[in-house]
């Protein structure tokens, strides 16, 4: 039913804490595969991947995520990063949210992102799972750590993802639009956000970018920022 896709590079002790969630799925039947695209990992990424079973595809960009996205077995298409944990029974709801968008017609035109989560206590933590909601359900624009779920068919439909100096993830889901995006009640929880996320200063970043997103300034001069 559904074919999950994880975009590694050096991710070794991640990619086998995002695996592991998965288990589960598979073994019920939900999950049928596991794509892996590799951008030159150097450490054992590609030798978890190997051990968990997963599809190996080395490349990056664009035209790395559209090939993983063609050579799936399913008809609905998870991105997943490897720096997130899904939380447990967690496609019990993306069953249902499935079943509901087929048998309201809607099956090839719904798409929906997990609610971020924060592993580490404290006040920024909560802020940031909020501010992360709030930009999922006004404007459309999840984090790349929140996943994705999108029938093949839409996917191919809106382009896939383009080939941007920054934002490539948000473009895709704004795309999507609003309309079209659930947000689950499961999470998808990141690992080690204090060591990777560059501080509040990052945040402010972000947020600028998102804001330039929304007002259409050219994706070349938001990479600049971004960078």
């Amino acid at each position: 039913m559904i074919s999950a896709i994880l975009v590694t590079r050096n991710n070794e002790i991640d990619l086998a804490f995002a695996l592991a969630p998965l288990v589960s799925a598979a073994v019920e039947g939900v999950l049928r595969e596991v794509i892996v695209v590799d951008d030159g990992s150097r450490d054992a990424t590609l030798a978890v991947a190997d051990a968990a079973g997963c599809k190996i595809i080395r490349g990056a960009g664009r035209e790395a995520l559209i090939e993983a996205a063609e050579v799936a077995k399913s008809d609905w298409i998870l991105f997943l990063s490897p720096l997130s944990v899904l939380d447990p029974g967690w496609h019990g709801e993306v069953m249902s949210f499935i079943d509901r968008a087929i048998l309201s017609g809607k099956g090839r035109q719904a798409a929906a992102a997990f609610r971020l989560g924060r592993a580490e206590p404290g006040f920024r933590a909560r802020f940031a799972e909020w501010t992360a909601a709030f930009r999922s359900r006004v404007f459309a624009a999840p984090y790349e750590e929140q996943g994705l779920l999108i029938p093949r068919s839409l996917y191919r439909a809106i382009g896939g993802h383009r080939a941007l100096p920054a934002m490539a993830d948000v473009d895709l889901a704004r795309r999507i639009g609003r309309r079209r995006l659930t947000l689950l009640r499961s999470r998808a929880t990141v690992r080690g956000v204090a060591d990777r996320s560059g501080g509040f200063g990052r945040s402010l970043r972000n947020a600028a970018c998102l804001a330039l997103f929304v007002l259409r300034v050219p994706p070349a001069l938001i990479g600049r920022l971004a960078a």
